[in-house]
């Protein structure tokens, strides 16, 4: 029922899409599939998912209605924006406090029960919840970073300081989490008697699946994805346990839990600062080299990507042949195309060399997207 989960799957199509067409206009072919970004949109992310509605329905962290909404809100327009900067769930989850608070504050009361939304007023006990729940989902999104954000990464061209192309590689990226909430009961009840309910002392509650989404958006330039997003991921993981950890300061004064999520919220924004302008300064990681041809990306299942050949590694030679760009590549595969032999300078400087069949129905170069 609620419309955040299916425009965020039209939306994670829409982003295959584009990616698509970004890689056919620079390489004339695309790296994976367009839906693959739709295909991983729970896929990845369910057992992040999982863990986190364990934890948040089986603590009691119960949040008022009107919050949720207004967080689930605030993530759609992040989607809509198709700008995944602002996809971090603590912007979300703080925007929505703070609007929930003026809603309170300046006596913008209004009841629609349809939606869910009552003005029920803030306590000390909002101040945990909500701060424990956006600490946990930041963490989330620091493993989904570091494990999913290199693997993503979509290479295109653009021109280097002297003149000639390199790779640049960018990814953005949805992941739907289904998290089990728990809310007071009130209007779903009232329409729905049947939807299970469990009381806590006087009050009823009853717990309902609301799709929290995370977006991710960066641009590695001056080194690979695979380096940055490790380190990237890491900083919003450890982001993620301390305002978790800090949240509970809000049970001895429920102004600094709503210190904590601000404080998190401006360190969320520092760490995407601090990458944009690391990876503002210097050369390109992936550009053309004079003694060989730099592989920008391997396509997923072909002859190259089991070889093991790595995006950012330059080849040598290719069935004994020196070859110094694309159209050197391709004639150096057709000296033997049933069984390839590359000599590969890998990311350290160290020579290796791999061989592979090649069959009939194989990428015709092997499925290398080079720099040129």
């Amino acid at each position: 029922m609620n419309p955040l989960f299916y425009i965020t799957m039209l939306f994670s199509v829409l982003l295959g899409y584009t990616r698509v067409k970004r890689e056919r206009k620079h390489f004339r072919v695309r790296v994976d599939e367009g839906l693959a970004e739709f295909r991983r949109l729970i896929k990845e992310s369910w057992l992040a998912a999982l863990v986190l509605s364990l934890i948040i329905a089986g603590a009691g962290l119960v949040v008022p209605k009107g919050w949720l909404v207004l967080f689930c809100g605030f993530m759609l327009a992040a989607v809509l924006l198709f700008r995944y900067q602002a996809g971090a769930p603590i912007y979300a989850a703080g925007l929505a406090a703070l609007a929930y608070w003026l809603l309170g504050r300046y006596d913008v009361v209004t009841d629609w029960p349809v939606i869910g939304w009552n003005y029920a007023g803030m306590t000390g006990d909002e101040a945990v919840t909500i701060t424990v729940i956006a600490g946990l989902l930041t963490a989330a999104e620091g493993l989904l970073i570091r494990k999913y954000g290199a693997r993503d990464a979509s290479p295109f061209l653009q021109e280097t300081g002297r003149g000639l192309q390199g790779a640049v590689y960018r990814t953005k990226r949805l992941w739907l989490l289904p998290l089990l909430f728990a809310v007071p009961g009130g209007p779903l009840s009232e329409m729905f008697p049947y939807w299970p309910q469990f009381s806590l002392g006087e009050s009823s509650y009853y717990l309902i699946f609301i799709p929290a989404v995370i977006g991710f958006e960066h641009t590695a330039k001056h080194d690979l994805p695979g380096r940055i997003y490790a380190e990237y991921g890491k900083s919003v993981f450890v982001t993620g346990l301390g305002v978790t950890a800090a949240a509970f300061l809000g049970l001895w004064e429920p102004l600094a839990g709503w210190a904590v999520l601000a404080l998190g919220v401006i360190v969320r924004m520092v760490i995407t600062i601090m990458a944009a302008v690391r990876d503002s300064k210097g050369n390109l990681a992936v550009s053309p080299r004079s003694d060989g041809v730099v592989v920008a990306a391997v396509l997923p299942g072909s002859p190259a990507d089991k070889m093991g050949i790595l995006p950012g590694e330059t080849i040598r030679k290719v069935n004994g042949v020196t070859v110094t760009d694309e159209r050197e590549l391709y004639e150096a595969i057709q000296v033997n195309a049933a069984h390839c032999r590359v000599e590969v300078l890998n990311r350290e400087g160290e020579l290796r060399l791999c061989q592979h069949v090649i069959f009939r129905h194989d990428h015709h170069r092997m499925g290398l997207l080079v720099v040129r």
